[in-house]
């Protein structure tokens, strides 16, 4: 390929964006701020194929990219191409790394004339094209999978809320209402609810006796030494997936604290996220738990803690104002309850195999992020063909 050092000017118009407009929550259009995603709106002052820059505060210089019509905040920079290319140009943008392009030193801000005059190496049109497509076909593959996710889930959580929350079979039998599931699952449910308001037949038990809640080590007494370590999950790591900013430590730690892809964390203290990890295999820090169970599916567990404690619900919902946090005492106060192992059977064939497609789906969107975060520098600086990149997303379609 070859590569004209152009200003950025020479194929990008950018323009601030305006205050935010009303928010609804089933607005038409996204609202962008610095951050991303920050609403919803039925107005937008920028049409389809817009890139986002982040302008102003700790966000300076992130990216983002908006099929649709959106409408941009004051805090960011709406930038177009000139050329209809806009899609390779936020791939450009994003190999620029503009956040080192922000002055200031209280409040970091980057300003249009400097991303005007900003050179970017450009391939012709034809070969621009192409990169947008390679590069574009795996987050779209990524973005099919999140919303597949989203599916899902929804699904799942349904199911569950209905199966033991609600006792939907049983209240509906119990009713004399028509069946809705399969004959064979209908038979496992009771017709009647016991003096405590649960099936007849099912127990309750705390949730710390449904699992083991590992809390992580206090890892700066495992500091990395030679060549090899392992990434530092904290919460940070957990809420975004991604340990290329984590902290190396040694991987001289006992084995039970290795995390690894799909393992159940729970971090008990500020955000209280429940995730299933996605990422590279890494050292579980202080205020994670790790929830082992040999009993129960870790997805019975996950559902419980993400939905139906209300006491975790309480202390998330007060963080705002103060730094809330999960107490043994509240694994302990805290009840799931337990239908007969018939039950648990069927649903884990019902549920589980939800979670499951769900885990295959983010295993699948993590190998195709790394293979477009591997293919963006070598094809913005052609040392890689594109007949080789588009090679190399075929073999992993």
């Amino acid at each position: 390929m070859l590569f004209t050092p152009l200003p950025l000017a020479e194929n990008l118009e950018f323009r601030n964006g305006k205050n935010s407009p009303e928010r609804i929550d089933n607005g038409e259009f996204f609202v962008y701020g610095s951050n991303g995603i920050i609403g919803k709106s039925n107005k937008n002052n920028s049409s389809k194929n817009t890139i986002i820059i982040g302008r102003v505060g700790s966000y300076c210089g992130s990216l983002y990219y908006s099929k649709r019509p959106c409408w941009v905040t004051d805090n960011a920079i709406i930038c177009k191409s000139k050329n209809n290319d806009d899609r390779f140009w936020y791939y450009a943008l994003l190999n620029l790394n503009l956040s080192r392009l922000s002055s200031g030193s209280g409040q970091p801000l980057i300003n249009q004339s400097v991303l005007q005059k900003t050179v970017c190496k450009t391939p012709p049109f034809e070969d621009r094209q192409k990169i947008a497509s390679i590069l574009g076909s795996l987050d779209d593959k990524i973005d099919i999978n999140r919303r597949m996710n989203e599916t899902l889930e929804a699904m799942a959580r349904a199911l569950f809320r209905d199966w033991f929350v609600d006792f939907g079979p049983t209240r509906a039998k119990m009713a004399a209402e028509t069946p809705y599931l399969a004959p064979e699952l209908w038979e496992l449910f009771p017709d009647r609810l016991d003096d405590e308001g649960k099936p007849e037949g099912w127990k309750t038990k705390p949730l710390d006796e449904t699992a083991t809640f590992l809390n992580g080590l206090a890892l700066q007494k495992y500091p990395a030494t030679g060549d090899t370590s392992l990434p530092a999950i904290k919460i940070a790591q957990l809420r975004s997936e991604n340990t290329e900013t984590a902290d190396p430590v040694s991987p001289d730690i006992p084995d039970d604290y290795i995390v690894e892809q799909n393992d159940l964390l729970f971090s008990w203290s500020g955000s209280l996220l429940c995730k299933f990890w996605n990422g590279q295999s890494g050292a579980l820090n202080q205020h994670l738990f790790k929830v082992i169970s040999k009993h129960f599916e870790p997805w019975f567990i996950y559902e419980w803690i993400q939905f139906y404690m209300p006491e975790f619900q309480a202390i998330a919902a007060a963080k705002a104002t103060t730094m809330g946090h999960i107490q043994r005492r509240h694994l302990t106060e805290s009840l799931v309850t337990i239908p007969p192992a018939n039950i648990m059977q069927a649903a884990n064939k019902a549920i589980g195999s939800l979670i499951v497609q769900i885990q295959s789906n983010n295993g699948q969107s993590r190998t195709l992020a790394q293979l477009r975060d591997l293919l963006l520098p070598k094809l913005m600086s052609g040392e890689i063909s594109i007949r080789d990149a588009e090679k190399m997303v075929e073999d992993a379609a």
